[in-house]
C-alpha cells in the first residue's frame, strides 16, 4: 500500500514550457538588475560568493553575472544559481508577473490523495524555495498545504539511487510504500533501484519520453496509488 508519493515537477505536475518559456527567460532578464539592486543583501552576497568560487575565483560582479547567464543557458544544476533564480522568481510571483503552472489533473490527484491521508512530497532540481513559490501561486490557489515536505538536489542528484534512499530515510517509511512520479527514465530507474514504486508521466509535450519498464500514465487521473 502506498503511504507517500514523491513527485517531480517539470513534465509531471507542471508544463515543461512554463519553466523553459516563462521562468528561465524571466530570471535571465532580471538577473543583472537584481544583482545591482540586491547584491549587498547578506543572503544574495553569500550566493554570489558561492557562485564565484564555483566559477574559479577572481570575477567581479559583472563578470559573474555573465557566467551565471551562461550557466542558465547550459541548464547547469548548481546550488547558488538555483537559489538566485528562486529569489528572482519570488519577486516575479509576488508582483503578479506570472503564476505557477500546475496541470488541472495534477491538482485533482494531489487533493484526492491528500484527503485520503497519503503523504505528499516534491523532489525537483529547482530549489525548495522555487518549488514552494510555484505551488504557492497557482490559478487554483495556494497548493503548498497539500505537501508534507520538499527535496532538491541538496539531498543528491535526481539520477542517483542514493538520493531516493536518503529521501526514504527522511520519510521513515519502507521504500516499497513510496511512489515516485517523473517523466524522466533515468530518474525512475534510480528510484526503482532504491526500492521505490514508480510511474512515468507521458504528457505528450517536449522530447519523447521513454518509460522503459515503468508503469505509464498520461495524467494523474490514470494513477491509482
Amino acid at each position: 500500500m502506498v503511504q507517500a508519493i514523491v513527485t517531480d515537477i517539470e513534465g509531471t505536475t507542471s508544463s515543461l514550457s512554463f519553466v523553459k518559456e516563462v521562468l528561465f527567460p524571466y530570471s535571465a532578464r532580471q538577473l543583472p538588475g537584481f544583482v545591482r539592486a540586491h547584491g549587498q543583501r547578506p543572503e544574495v552576497r553569500q550566493l554570489l560568493d558561492e557562485a564565484r568560487q564555483l566559477a574559479g575565483g577572481a570575477l567581479d560582479d559583472e563578470q559573474l553575472v555573465a557566467t551565471l547567464l551562461r550557466w542558465m543557458d547550459e541548464d547547469r544544476k548548481l546550488g547558488p544559481l538555483k537559489a538566485l533564480q528562486g529569489l528572482i522568481w519570488e519577486e516575479g510571483y509576488r508582483q503578479g508577473d506570472f503564476q505557477g503552472h500546475v496541470y488541472e489533473d495534477a491538482v485533482r490527484g494531489l487533493r484526492e490523495w491528500h484527503a485520503r491521508g497519503i503523504r505528499l512530497y516534491v523532489y525537483s532540481s529547482g530549489s525548495v524555495r522555487a518549488q514552494k513559490l510555484l505551488f504557492g501561486h497557482t490559478r487554483f490557489g495556494d497548493l503548498t498545504p497539500l505537501f508534507r515536505g520538499y527535496f532538491d538536489t541538496g539531498i543528491g542528484g535526481k539520477k542517483e539511487s542514493a538520493s531516493y534512499a536518503a529521501i526514504v530515510r527522511e520519510l521513515g517509511l519502507p521504500a516499497a510504500e513510496v511512489l515516485f512520479l517523473s517523466d524522466v527514465r533515468e530518474e525512475l530507474d534510480a528510484a526503482a533501484a532504491a526500492g521505490l514504486r514508480t510511474a512515468c508521466l507521458v504528457r505528450g509535450e517536449g522530447p519523447e519520453v521513454a518509460p522503459g519498464p515503468h508503469p505509464v500514465a498520461h495524467g494523474f487521473d490514470e494513477l491509482q496509488p
